[in-house]
């Protein structure tokens, strides 16, 4: 009778083994090698992550950051000197490359030319340099202070096509330093021009 009731007690404790492992596979799931897809509950795990490294390279803004952000500054500093040439008396295609303030000073330059009589003819030749002069972070925004050294032949002329000031035929060396800014939690890659320094 003892070897009946230990054979018995043995039994019930493979049982409860086998049970035990089947709800832990069904739980971890089975191993096989290489695994297409994770669980869904890792997933939003993996997404999490994914995330918070994402914030963590823009905060960095490190070397490569600035590489990628040189490359369109010059292209924003392009599109913003051709733009304030022509003759219209606003802003277009640069309006979203600037913030409100610098975008209300832009048109109001416009406005003030265009009331003289005066109109501009430039010729933009290409960007010399950009360097990062610094960058600082204040709280989530970010602002990249830049200096441009560029070429472009540029004058002014008057209602009668008199030049007023420049020379159409005499390519002139720019020096400018602006400041550009961005929120470096906002899905928005954008960058905008935010102050112009002297």
């Amino acid at each position: 009778m003892n070897y009946s009731f230990e054979y018995i007690d043995i039994i019930l404790l493979a049982m409860i083994a086998g049970f035990i492992f089947l709800r832990l596979r069904g739980i971890l799931g089975k191993r096989t090698g290489f695994e297409a897809k994770a669980p869904p509950q890792f997933d939003k795990i993996l997404k999490e992550a994914v995330s918070k490294q994402t914030v963590k390279i823009k905060e960095t803004f490190d070397k490569k950051d600035q590489k990628e952000f040189l490359k369109g500054a010059k292209i924003a500093y392009e599109t913003i000197i051709t733009d304030f040439s022509d003759n219209d008396n606003k802003i277009t295609s640069s309006k979203t490359l600037l913030n409100k303030e610098i975008y209300n000073q832009f048109n109001e330059a416009l406005k003030s030319r265009s009331a003289r009589g005066h109109y501009a003819e430039i010729t933009f030749i290409g960007v010399n340099s950009a360097e990062i002069k610094e960058h600082k972070k204040i709280d989530k925004i970010l602002n990249v202070t830049v200096d441009f050294i560029a070429e472009v032949i540029t004058c002014i002329r008057d209602k009668d096509k008199k030049i007023v000031s420049g020379d159409p035929e005499k390519i002139k060396k720019i020096y400018d330093t602006w400041v550009f800014s961005r929120d470096t939690t906002s899905a928005n890659p954008n960058w905008q021009l935010v102050n112009i320094l002297t």
